[in-house]
């Protein structure tokens, strides 16, 4: 299962730990993502989407067909 939200494309950041001593140790950071299932009735069926907790709170605010419209207005996204 890859850690790419579907709408934004956030995925994991590189990084490191820093110890007392400055040893660099590589880590990741990786985005708060969720599965979420939503009803889109302008097009009366079901989609599943893999989130970031940024694109959920955006999609709260304007409603998730406006936010597609939005994203395949900006040639990211298609609507079928």
């Amino acid at each position: 299962m890859s850690r790419i939200c579907d709408l934004t494309g956030k995925r994991p950041l590189k990084g490191h730990y820093v110890s007392h001593s400055n040893v660099k140790t590589n880590r990741r950071f990786y985005p708060n993502l969720q599965v979420k299932k939503f009803f889109v009735p302008e097009l009366n069926q079901w989609i599943m989407l893999k989130l970031s907790m940024a694109a959920l709170r955006t999609i709260d605010k304007k409603g998730i067909f406006q936010y597609l419209k939005d994203m395949e207005r900006k040639g990211n996204l298609q609507i079928k």
